[in-house]
């Protein structure tokens, strides 16, 4: 099986147009990690990392998906931080997925890219995004928010959204180069690490609760 073939799609479009064009030529039963990244390359790492989290910018649940897209965006994260092309294991490489269910879900989460295309601009914020300290410590905010994205509460409203819409925003930001896209992604991370704080305390009380009553 094949991968995409996007040889015929105008790479100067916006990043909408240009994820619109590869979702439409997504096959039709089952792809793998390794075909798509075949077809961006290590230079269009940050647009994978963009296709990868429109899965979870919607309500819906595919079962597995956060920990194989979380794996490979953390190693985009870490490619990035070490300035190395990105590595992936054979058995992710290799892994199928069900185009039939992502192919939706991308479709839907392509409204959220267009809506931060429109409020993005490029060298805002220069002084967040230009230099080596502030590439490192952005490629570092990138893998946590991966880690955050691998964490198995899937089955709570947001716990994946909340962490793929921080990593849009750090890839939205270095593709554009615009500081505001990067502080939000910034502000995402904390976003997240808050609402998981108090899903462990609420669970741990909750625990609590119950063994008291049981032991009481």
């Amino acid at each position: 099986m094949t991968g995409p073939d996007l040889s015929r799609i105008n790479d100067t479009g916006s990043l909408g147009d240009q994820l619109e064009a590869i979702i439409g030529q997504l096959p039709e039963d089952h792809l793998s990690l390794g075909e798509l990244l075949e077809v961006f390359g290590d230079e269009g790492l940050l647009l994978l990392t963009i296709l990868l989290t429109l899965v979870f910018l919607i309500p819906v649940s595919i079962p597995g998906v956060s920990t194989v897209f979380g794996a490979a965006i953390l190693l985009v994260g870490i490619s990035r931080l070490l300035g190395r092309p990105l590595w992936l294991p054979a058995k992710l490489r290799t892994r199928p997925l069900p185009a039939v269910k992502l192919r939706p879900a991308l479709t839907g989460g392509l409204h959220w890219v267009r809506r931060l295309e429109k409020i993005s601009r490029p060298y805002r914020l220069r002084r967040l995004v230009e230099g080596r300290a502030q590439g490192s410590f952005n490629n570092l905010a990138f893998i946590l928010a991966a880690l955050l994205l691998m964490v198995p509460f899937s089955f709570i409203p947001f716990s994946n959204t909340l962490p793929a819409l921080a990593l849009l925003f750090y890839a939205i930001g270095m593709i554009q180069r615009d500081g505001t896209a990067i502080l939000l992604g910034h502000l995402a991370n904390i976003g997240t690490i808050i609402y998981f704080g108090i899903l462990i305390g609420g669970g741990g009380m909750a625990a609590h609760g119950l063994l008291r009553h049981f032991t009481g």
